[in-house]
């Protein structure tokens, strides 16, 4: 998936003369923590987020600090045709919760940890009603093909499935399904000396 398919366009700005009152008024009004900072010709100069204004919060002095005084200078931006993972590696490495999307120094948009956060949660399926059954197999393709088949012949329709890294030549498979009774699918599995670690109905 494309940072361009997820991020929001054309995200709200502030120039780089904006004083801290007008940019924490306009992340209230619009309900956002992070605010671009762009020049006259939507070029990206710098981030700030509600975080990093709040601790300018002395009223004698929001008329006179500019944007250029608080935001981040030379912020990780990312391009819209990049990967979203990564985004997520970025925001996971640097610890950060939203980066500038840019292309040719032009501010197109912004992607959020939300956005991605929302993202997972669909493609995993997990605000859907249904069941979930984790089972450990050898990272050999047969065992991942028997386990499907054994879940698919004891009435599991799968939706979606997830997996950990690879260790000790295993990984823990979640196999998200339909809503169903898992207590035969896990029956079976066990029989064919599959570990299974939890179900839930």
């Amino acid at each position: 998936m494309k940072i361009h398919s997820l991020m929001i366009p054309d995200p709200i700005t502030v120039s780089e003369k904006a004083n801290i009152e007008e940019a924490i008024a306009l992340m209230k009004k619009n309900t956002i923590r992070h605010l671009p900072v762009v020049s006259k010709t939507s070029k990206l100069k710098g981030l700030v987020t509600l975080s990093d204004l709040r601790q300018y919060l002395i009223p004698s002095m929001l008329e006179e600090i500019a944007m250029t005084d608080v935001m981040i200078k030379h912020p990780i931006t990312v391009g819209p045709d990049e990967d979203v993972e990564t985004a997520a590696q970025l925001i996971y490495k640097h610890k950060i919760s939203g980066i500038p999307v840019v292309q040719k120094n032009s501010l197109v948009g912004i992607i959020t940890e939300t956005d991605i956060l929302r993202t997972f949660i669909n493609m995993m399926g997990i605000l859907t009603e249904s069941s979930r059954i984790d089972v450990v197999l050898d990272t050999e393709p047969k065992a991942f093909q028997m386990a499907m088949g054994i879940i698919n012949e004891n009435g599991g329709e799968i939706i979606n499935i997830g997996m950990t890294a690879e260790h000790n030549g295993k990984r823990v498979y979640y196999f998200r399904l339909k809503p169903c009774k898992t207590d035969m699918i896990r029956k079976a599995l066990e029989i064919h000396d599959f570990r299974v670690l939890e179900v839930m109905d």
